[in-house]
């Protein structure tokens, strides 16, 4: 399996990713698509995750986007300290496509009602993912990993600087 993913910073405080694995694609355990709405602990699951923070900050926001369409946005006030839902944020626009080798899933999320992610600012990006198959086996990637066992969370993981549109 190969995880790739491209993102862009949009004007008004916005961010689009696009996830692409690439492989054996049916070896992956995939929820049916339903209606986007939030759910916790996607994470257990096959699951798309960013991790973001203004560049200057401690807290930092997580984003899960599941292949059903389920995503979720929380707030942390420091490294796993102080999580709680982040209210502020729409429903994400999320598309996927399947094909033989390659399942795709683009987001969009609006950001601008978030207090601790300012336009004008830097932003620190960490991308990851959870990818479970069918045999139960489960992977954890990450643009960064940190020392030890996988950890997302980790100030590490926050290793793409996104500076300020139009900078």
């Amino acid at each position: 399996m190969r995880l790739e993913t491209e993102v862009a910073r949009l004007p008004a405080g916005g961010l689009a990713m696009h996830y692409f694995a690439t492989g054996k694609t049916g070896d992956l355990l995939m929820p049916p698509a339903t209606v986007p709405a939030r759910a916790d602990a996607l994470w257990e699951h096959t699951c798309f995750e960013a991790f973001l923070r203004a560049s200057a900050g401690e807290t930092y926001y997580e984003f899960n986007f599941a292949p059903s369409h389920r995503w979720a946005a929380y707030a942390f006030g420091g490294y796993r300290h102080g999580m709680r839902p982040a209210t502020q944020i729409g429903t994400p626009r999320m598309d996927t496509r399947s094909y033989d080798s390659c399942f795709e899933m683009h987001v969009s999320l609006e950001l601008d009602e978030l207090p601790h992610l300012p336009a004008g600012a830097a932003w620190r990006l960490g991308l990851s993912a959870v990818i479970e198959e069918t045999s139960g086996r489960k992977s954890y990637w990450a643009l960064v990993h940190p020392p030890g066992r996988p950890d997302f969370h980790h100030a590490d993981a926050f290793a793409l600087e996104l500076p300020p549109v139009g900078a």
